[in-house]
């Protein structure tokens, strides 16, 4: 995995403190294509267990895994104990036990392509399904974002993650979903959006930046000036759109 993939571990605390969690209507979506109770799920680059908890506190036998035992360290504080863990990545885990769900929360795109969705159905029940939910957060104020771009401009062009395959942001399919609709081993590709707003402190905007890639990526020196410059120019409290895509399809059974 990259570095930028694996950075997340030394702020696993802010990483919880800061990111949004999900919100109810979310389990709905992912129950209701599913078409039948989901009983056993694999997390994906599970982090802190934001989407752990979601399902777990709702029936669902989550096994969780993640590449940093850091992270994971900080999931187990804040999931039901019969929520399993495993520390590996993507690509180290085997065909062995199928589950009826196989997600992904704001984690896919730092999975390998090659064989992803292969390996992924390998680990699928016969009709299970696959989920991902993820979605950008910006300043709802354009003149806010106008002035936290020109801060952030002598350190970073931008710090958004692009997406996998350049698939443009105005199309109607986003990432995965043009990957899922190409694959052989996926049908019925579903896209939604469920709209969220939120308002938060400018520090606690800050504080979810500085769990963003991107900034981590940065010098320690300049991580601090960047983020210093931004808080400069926020207003106290800001708005900020938080809207998650989810991406949703069914193993073929035939495979």
């Amino acid at each position: 995995m990259s570095g930028r993939a694996l950075s997340f571990g030394a702020i696993a605390q802010a990483y919880e403190r800061f990111r949004p969690g999900y919100p109810v209507e979310l389990f709905d979506v992912v129950t209701g294509y599913a078409g039948r109770p989901v009983t056993t799920a694999l997390e994906i680059g599970a982090g802190t267990g934001k989407a752990t908890r979601l399902l777990a506190r709702r029936g669902v036998t989550v096994t969780a895994t993640d590449p940093d035992a850091h992270m994971l360290a900080e999931l187990r504080k804040h999931v039901p104990p019969d929520v399993r863990t495993a520390r590996a990545a993507f690509e180290d885990l085997r065909p062995g036990e199928s589950y009826g769900l196989v997600y992904a929360a704001a984690a896919l795109h730092w999975t390998d392509p090659a064989g992803r969705w292969s390996r992924m159905a390998g680990l699928l029940e016969p009709g299970g399904v696959f989920a991902s939910f993820a979605g950008p957060v910006g300043l709802v104020d354009p003149a806010v974002e106008e002035a936290v771009r020109a801060a952030r401009a002598p350190f970073l062009e931008s710090d958004d993650v692009p997406s996998p395959d350049r698939t443009p942001a105005g199309h109607h399919m986003q990432w995965p979903g043009t990957e899922l609709q190409r694959s052989e081993w996926f049908t019925g590709v579903q896209q939604s959006v469920i709209e969220r707003s939120l308002t938060m402190s400018a520090g606690d905007y800050v504080g979810y930046l500085s769990t963003v890639s991107a900034y981590l990526m940065l010098p320690q020196s300049q991580q601090e000036r960047v983020l210093g410059q931004i808080l400069r120019v926020l207003p106290g409290t800001v708005e900020i759109a938080a809207d998650i895509v989810v991406h949703l399809a069914r193993r073929r059974d035939e495979r």
